[in-house]
């Protein structure tokens, strides 16, 4: 699906950032006016106009907080949080002695920091132990009521943030019904740039979210539903086959095996995908090259540990996907839980990897699963 550039990574990127309109992560002229001054597979101009974007509504939201404008400040800031992870994405040559990386990072997560106390709902930053440090998390909560209530646990993939997260996913929980408690994983967000890189037995990252969240009063301990996006499709599969305290598994989308698709990664100097992918590689893995990290993806299968899983999961698959076609099939067919698999064509909008600009599709048909799974 072209949106706005030829570049297919450009492409899928605008695209992504704009989708989040849907929960006020985006408004489409900023959008528009944003890419057009943007060349083709211009990696530098990307960050210039995206962080000039990002500073110039931050400051809107800025303006509007002390003025006691409430909901104008929460608007702003979100969007500002949006561009700013978007200004930053391409900035990975060096991101750990990249200046202006950490800026725009630590300003996403600094904006949507701010405009989380002015959401409609109850918003919690908690930290998750694991292994001698912490991670970070925000608990959201569909009411103040301290009912118990299903709860989503929800992290990202290869490049996603903590910050995402709320347009990603958390905001369609919450008016759902959902209470929801996403976090960083190493390798990613604020973790990665602690130096925490990824690691294959996810179940270590995900047991210690399961075990706070069942310390929380808010959720329900027996409707806990562990989501992951992107590369956390194989994420959280890995880990749902080891921790059996989850009451479903959601799977967008499905990854069965990563060392095919990074050993098919080709074109390094004339692919901005590729090139990205590279990049970010060598960083999230904290190796130096990316033989070494197409080496390291070997560990990262489902292979042999799919029939581990036990709860009831949804594998979803993309007509389109760039990254991972034909895994969530693969997937599928090794799982003996429960299960279900939804394809999203093309022709209705939510053919692109991940379902980037078709969210109410994506959310509608995950959440009505889930409901029924849960028997809400």
């Amino acid at each position: 699906m072209k949106f706005l550039f030829d570049d297919p990574s450009f492409s899928f990127e605008a695209l992504r950032a704009a989708g989040y309109l849907a929960y006020a992560g985006a408004d489409l002229g900023e959008v528009l006016v944003t890419c057009r001054e943007i060349p083709e597979g211009d990696e530098a101009a990307w960050s210039a106009q995206w962080a000039a974007t990002a500073a110039r509504i931050e400051g809107i939201g800025r303006d509007a907080l002390a003025a006691g404008h409430r909901v104008s400040a929460r608007e702003a800031l979100l969007r500002a949080s949006n561009y700013y992870r978007v200004a930053d994405f391409y900035r990975r040559d060096d991101p750990e002695h990249d200046p202006e990386s950490a800026r725009l990072a630590k300003a996403s997560q600094r904006t949507f920091a701010d405009a989380a106390p002015l959401l409609d709902t109850p918003v919690r930053a908690l930290t998750i132990p694991y292994e001698g440090t912490t991670l970070p998390a925000y608990l959201f909560l569909a009411d103040g009521s301290g009912t118990p209530r299903p709860t989503v646990l929800f992290h990202g993939g290869f490049d996603s943030t903590l910050e995402e997260s709320y347009f990603a996913i958390a905001a369609a929980a919450l008016r759902r019904g959902y209470h929801v408690l996403a976090f960083d994983g190493p390798g990613q967000g604020a973790p990665l740039r602690r130096g925490l890189r990824f690691r294959p037995d996810w179940e270590a990252v995900v047991t210690p979210a399961v075990d706070l969240a069942r310390t929380l009063p808010e959720v329900d301990d027996e409707k806990i539903a562990l989501i992951g996006m992107s590369m956390g499709g194989y994420l959280a599969a890995r880990a749902a086959a080891f921790e059996h305290r989850l009451a479903a598994c959601v799977l967008y989308d499905g990854v069965y095996d990563l060392h095919e698709p990074f050993t098919a990664v080709t074109g390094f100097e004339h692919d901005t995908q590729a090139r990205w992918i590279v990049r970010n590689g060598k960083w999230t893995f904290g190796l130096s090259t990316f033989d070494d990290v197409a080496e390291a993806t070997r560990a990262y299968t489902m292979a042999g540990i799919a029939g581990r899983i036990t709860c009831p999961t949804l594998v979803l698959d993309a007509e389109n996907d760039q990254f991972f076609r034909g895994q969530p099939q693969r997937l599928l067919d090794e799982l003996t839980c429960e299960k279900e698999l939804i394809f999203f064509r093309e022709d209705e909008g939510g053919g692109e990897h991940c379902h980037e600009g078709a969210l109410f599709l994506f959310h509608q048909r995950t959440f009505d699963w889930l409901d029924t799974v849960l028997g809400r």
